[in-house]
Order: structure tokens, then sequence, then C-alpha cells
């Protein structure tokens, strides 16, 4: 394949002509050269040492509330992996391709044996690298260079002979990972954001799906009623009615346990069957306002049919609840299905040793909480505005995370190049194209 000029092809790929392909040992402080941490921790000590595992990094950061502890002298035996602040770790086995940087809090820490320490010299960028091994391109490749049979993991030699692409100056690896770093801010806050709407909705859902807390307006009596009394619950068509080799590439949509999300059905990858077999199934058909459930495995899970879903068929491994009474809201009804209360119901009273699964008789069982038909529509209206904030902000984020995935496959590989003049900038304005 012809390289465009002013690139070079490389151990890593093509990149631009005064980048360089270096192996990770050749970049890394000679008197602390890539190595493995402690095997065995023993015992862990009130005031010892603290020990990063591999369970301690998350996204790309070191957790530090539940670190383990080791001895001094079990420590100083493995003075090679004594954390300094800007150092990186990542893992040999299981996360590979995660990499933290170590702040100044960990100084004098150390890691275990399933980590690996990179020590990096002052003329290369801890957080160009970090972002340069993370890339998916780059864990590929890692993962690719994994062996062992049964526990597979990374070498420290192979580890050490890892080739990453590298801006020629320090200047242009700072600009890189400030950029990307910049992305990362923003997902991180997003992701944070999410979390507290989350957070408020539980709450929200916790008081007035029980009339611990009502809305303006309303003050009657709330009645308690029999699942069975309000609706009517059927299983799927059973394995001999529906096989999977009837899905077909085109037809009816058939709803399994794995379409129900958090703001009800996904519509991606649905199994779909014949009109005839359509036609076969009808009395499985779904309406408007239905509710599915899964039956077994994950007996919790369910989701409200809203009008896309009109028609579409559900799995055997689905019970469906249809509402028989006009004063009971299937909003209200599926809101209730997904709260605390209602959850741990169904949980209490699920049957099966390996496997807990439901049956029509049981769910029909389930006690629910019912107020006057207004305030279920009020109830219903507020949290449904607060799934649809939360699902603007995940799509938000969803896109964020597109952003900065095309930005490291950009930038990481010198495709786009942050130039000012003859020095390099951060400024995402200023980014020149050399394609």
């Amino acid at each position: 394949m012809e390289v465009k000029k002013g690139y070079k092809q490389t151990e890593v790929g093509v990149i631009p002509s005064d980048w360089q392909a270096h192996a990770l040992g050749k970049m890394t402080d000679p008197f602390r050269p890539i190595s493995y941490g402690i095997v065995q921790t023993g015992k862990p000590l009130l005031n010892g040492i603290r020990c990063l595992r591999v369970v301690d990094l998350e996204n790309g950061k070191i957790l530090q509330q539940n670190l383990i502890t080791t001895s001094k002298s079990i420590s100083d035996a493995y003075k090679r992996t004594l954390l300094q602040q800007g150092d990186l770790v990542t893992p040999l086995r299981g996360k590979v391709g995660e990499v933290a940087i170590v702040d100044g809090s960990l100084q004098g820490a150390n890691i275990t044996r399933g980590l690996a320490l990179i020590a990096l010299r002052a003329e290369y960028s801890p957080r160009f690298m970090k972002h340069a091994i993370s890339a998916k391109r780059t864990r590929n490749r890692l993962q690719q260079t994994m062996n062992g049979s049964a526990l597979q993991e990374i070498s420290i030699a192979t580890l050490r002979v890892f080739f990453v692409p590298l801006p020629p100056t320090l200047l242009e690896q700072e600009a890189i990972a400030g950029a990307l770093s910049d992305v990362d801010a923003w997902v991180e806050s997003l992701e944070q954001l999410i979390a507290k709407k989350r957070q408020i909705k539980q709450g929200a859902m916790q008081e007035l799906l029980t009339g611990k807390r009502r809305l303006p307006g309303f003050s009657s009596k709330w009645e308690t009623k029999l699942l069975g009394d309000v609706a009517e619950v059927k299983t799927g068509p059973f394995g001999s009615a529906l096989h999977e080799g009837d899905y077909k590439t085109m037809g009816t949509p058939i709803i399994t346990v794995e379409h129900l999300g958090e703001f009800g059905v996904e519509h991606e990858n649905l199994p779909l069957v014949s009109d005839s077999d359509c036609r076969r199934l009808q009395a499985y058909t779904l309406e408007l306002g239905d509710i599915v459930f899964s039956r077994v495995g994950s007996v919790d899970r369910n989701a409200l049919i809203r009008s896309e879903e009109v028609g579409w068929l559900f799995s055997g491994r689905l019970l469906r609840v249809r509402i028989k009474l006009k004063s009971i809201s299937s909003p209200f009804l599926s809101y209730q299905f997904h709260g605390e209360s209602f959850i741990s119901s169904v949980r209490s009273v699920a049957v099966g040793q390996t496997m807990a699964c439901l049956n029509t008789q049981i769910l029909k069982g389930i006690l629910i909480r019912l107020p006057s038909l207004a305030e279920q529509t009020a109830i219903a209206t507020v949290l449904s505005d607060m799934d649809t904030e939360i699902g603007s902000l995940e799509s938000k984020l969803a896109k964020a995370r597109e952003i900065k995935q095309g930005m490291m496959q950009e930038l990481l590989t010198g495709k786009i190049r942050l130039v000012k003049s003859s020095a390099v900038s951060a400024n995402p304005q200023e980014m020149s194209h050399d394609r």
C-alpha cells in the first residue's frame, strides 16, 4: 500500500515522518524498568504500605477506597515498583489496556503482581502515554500479545518491547494530551450529571410510588389490590410454538429479555418472524400499554409497550401484563414495577434453585398500591419528564464518547496535528488536517 507523502510505515502503522515508533522499555527510567509488583502481600496491616490491585483501576482512574496493605519489609523487597507521582500503572491481565496515572497521594505505595509499573523518563508525557496506550487500536494490539493457557496475561518482556507512536516533542505530546483530557472532562461531567439525575429519580420514585410524598392537589387514600385483580397475565409462546430457527431477516419483531431496557424496549438486534408465524402467534401480540416482564433470571426487568412496539410479539421467556381496568394508568403501573418495593416483592416470591423464575400465578398474587387515576397520571408524568431528561443526557454522553474516539484516532496517529506557527497548540480551532 502506497504511503502518502509526509508519512511513513512503522511497527504501529502509518505515522507522520517526524514521529517515531518507540518501545515502552526504551522510554522508562533505567533505574526503574517496567516491572510487575508484589507476588504475595501477606496479611494486611493497619498502618502498612498501601498496594494497588487490578480491581483498583477503573476507567483510567485509581480507586483508593479499598486498597490492601502489606508490611514495609515485603514492600522493600519490591522497591523497583514503589510508586512516584507521574508513574503509570497498567494491568497485565483482565483489564488490559487500562492505564492510570499515579498522583501525589499514592507516593510510596506499591503494586501487586497483576499490575505493571511504567516510570517514564522526563522527556515523555505521562498524560500522552496514558491516552496512547489506552486507545482502542493500541489495546487491541496489546491483547493480541497475551499468552498463557489457564490465565491469559501480558509478560513484562513483551510490554518492554511494545511499540507506541510518539510525536517528536514533549510540547506536542502535552498538546495532544491536553485536548483529549478536555474531552475526558466533558465526558466525566456528563457521567456525573447523569448519575446525579438518576439518584434524584430513584428518590422521587421511592417517595411518589409509595405515597410518602404527595403531589399538590392530591390527598385521597390509596388502595391495595392484587395485580391479578387489575390485569391479565400471559406467558409467551413455549419452545414448541417458536424456535430460533423460525427467525427471519424480515418480518415482525419479537421482544426477548435482552430487549428490556431502562427506558423501555430497546430496538437493536430484534429477532423477526414471518407474516405466517405472526398470524399463527396472534395471541402473543402486544398492544399499547402492555407491560412485558422477564420470567426467567432477571425477574425484576420489565418494559412498557409504546406505540412503536404495537403489533410486535413477545417471547416465551416473558410474561405479558395487560391492564383490564380503565381506572389504572399503564405508565404508572410500569413505574411501580420499577420501584424498590415492588422489585423486592418479586424477588422474594420468585421460585427456582439455580435461576429465579416467575409464572402467571406468582405475578398475579403480588400486591400493588394505587392512588386515583388522576394522581397516577400526574406521578407518571413527573417521572416520565425525568426519564426524558436522563435520556437526553445519555444521548449527549454517547455523542461525547464518539467525539473522543474520533479525536483519539486522529490525534494519536498524527492524522491531525495541533500546530500554531512553529509551535504546537491545544486549541481545537487551530488544528491542521494532514491527510
